[in-house]
């Protein structure tokens, strides 16, 4: 690692990857836990929604969060994040009944939401481009070792109380010190200067002029501040968005599928719950080992061998996982299967918010944000539909070989869109 690598990690160590890891842990410790409390009350119709409130709430979250950014700046926005995530850590922990659970578990994903989008504009604005994708990858890396580590904590507490809502009490303490860290800490849009708009790109002026060659270079941009709304920055960046950014959605759609259509198809060819559980967690392992080298690929050889190569490998995944259900090595192949799309997975960890910040108006980064996590969320968040819908229509192998189809088109579209918008896209 070179040493203006280590700077730049090491100048952010409490502004951004301290807070990340602490409201990660927080989320993690009370997720695990919202379906358990949801069943207590399994006659309320509510019960099922209550896991999905906090997709909603993100994806509700990211357009608010990008225009608080644009206008308060990101500390701010962190602090507001991190305020809404103790009042639902509250709300969780002490307003009885499934529809208070539903509405702060929503609030809850609002919070996370402007948290996560303020850390990404700031990143975006100020890590230079020959090594964002490492700086970026160990924000991914932070956030999944706190949402690793956090279930463990919930759970240590809810079984020394014997209480459910034990978890909340995890999570309101670690949203306490993530607020306080930010709010008392050193002030990083003071502490770090933005990049000069010379080396900036803007994905905008190259859409004007498309004349569907590559984008080869940095794009000058206007000096001077711009005051131009949320809704007008995501007009001028239709093209980058509704190209680039649905492939990126295709990549979060196969991504989640993972931790969705292993356990189900795990419990098809007839694994046990505790064999499924070992899978899906050695999985998750590998995933968790690869952050940091994605990071590297990313910044070293270009973006594209981060996007690339883990959709082809995740798609024919899912197909071969939807081929070999009804082998008589099912078993063998679901292993092996697994193992793979945790390497996948690992090997496209922060592809998503460097991809983002790479195309993002720096001058106005946040709204733009707001728009490209709403589309990568949603593209997550259509999961859950896509494979029950399937599922309910056909079977699981078809649901499971539809994934592994999104996985080889959103392939495509990276080859096609990724080299138009993102100088050494591949090198």
């Amino acid at each position: 690692m070179s040493d203006n690598v280590r700077d730049v990690l090491r100048r952010y160590a409490f502004m951004v990857y301290a807070p990340t890891a602490l409201f990660s842990f927080g989320e993690g410790a009370i997720l695990p836990l919202l379906p358990i409390l949801a069943a207590d009350d399994h006659r309320d119709p509510l019960a099922a929604l209550v896991a999905g409130c906090l997709v909603l709430g993100q994806l509700v979250g990211n357009l608010p969060g990008g225009w608080l950014a644009a206008r308060a700046g990101e500390r701010i926005t962190m602090i507001v994040g991190g305020s809404l995530a103790i009042v639902a850590s509250a709300g969780i922990a002490f307003l009885p009944g499934v529809l208070w659970l539903a509405i702060s578990t929503f609030v809850l994903g609002i919070a996370a939401a402007g948290f996560g989008l303020a850390r990404h504009a700031f990143m975006t604005t100020r890590v230079p481009f020959e090594f964002r994708a490492r700086a970026l990858a160990l924000v991914g890396g932070t956030f999944r070792f706190g949402m690793f580590a956090g279930p463990f904590a919930g759970a240590g507490l809810v079984l020394l109380t014997g209480d459910g809502h034990a978890g909340a009490w995890v999570m309101g303490l670690c949203m306490v010190a993530v607020t306080l860290l930010v709010a008392l800490g050193p002030d990083p849009e003071t502490k770090v200067a933005p990049l000069p708009t010379s080396t900036r790109i803007d994905v905008a002026t190259a859409a004007a002029e498309d004349t569907g060659e590559a984008v080869t270079g940095a794009i000058s941009v206007p000096r001077g501040p711009q005051r131009v709304g949320l809704f007008e920055t995501i007009w001028q960046h239709r093209g980058v968005l509704a190209r680039l950014g649905v492939a990126a959605g295709a990549l979060s759609a196969v991504r989640g599928a993972r931790l969705i259509v292993l356990p189900l198809v795990g419990v098809a060819i007839g694994l046990d719950a505790a064999a499924v559980s070992m899978l899906v967690g050695i999985s998750g392992g590998i995933e968790f080992a690869l952050f940091y080298a994605s990071g590297q690929v990313m910044d070293r050889f270009g973006r594209l061998w981060s996007a690339l190569p883990p959709m082809i490998i995740m798609g024919i995944a899912f197909l071969a996982l939807a081929v070999t259900q009804v082998l008589d090595s099912a078993q063998l192949w679901y292993a092996a299967l697994a193992v793979v799309l945790g390497v996948g997975n690992g090997v496209s960890s922060g592809v998503l918010m460097t991809l983002g910040a790479d195309t993002a108006p720096q001058d106005r980064a946040a709204q733009y944000l707001g728009a490209w996590r709403t589309i990568t969320d949603a593209g997550g968040a259509s999961v859950p539909l896509i494979v029950s819908g399937v599922t309910a229509a056909f079977g699981l192998a078809i649901a499971t070989g539809a994934i592994g189809v999104i996985g080889l088109a959103g392939a495509v579209g990276f080859l096609v869109w990724l080299p138009r918008y993102i100088p050494n896209a591949r090198r």
